[in-house]
């Protein structure tokens, strides 16, 4: 299957060099996301474990906290 571009107006099939570097930067921006995610995973697993041992829920430390 071959990748249309818009290339200033005009639409065309992609080379095989920006079908690769499109590839590249797919894999690369999942990546990225996936390590995004992770560490707004670990960071909200840290905070309840924090909360967990004060012994408090969310809304409480929100409420203490302003």
């Amino acid at each position: 299957m071959t990748l249309k571009i818009n290339d200033n107006g005009i639409d065309r099939e992609m080379t095989d060099n920006e079908e690769t570097a499109l590839k590249v930067t797919q894999k690369t921006m999942a990546t990225e996301t996936k390590a995004r995610a992770d560490k707004a995973a670990a960071k909200t697993e840290a905070r309840q474990a924090v909360l967990d041992k004060l012994g408090l829920t969310a809304d409480e430390a929100a409420a203490l906290l302003g």
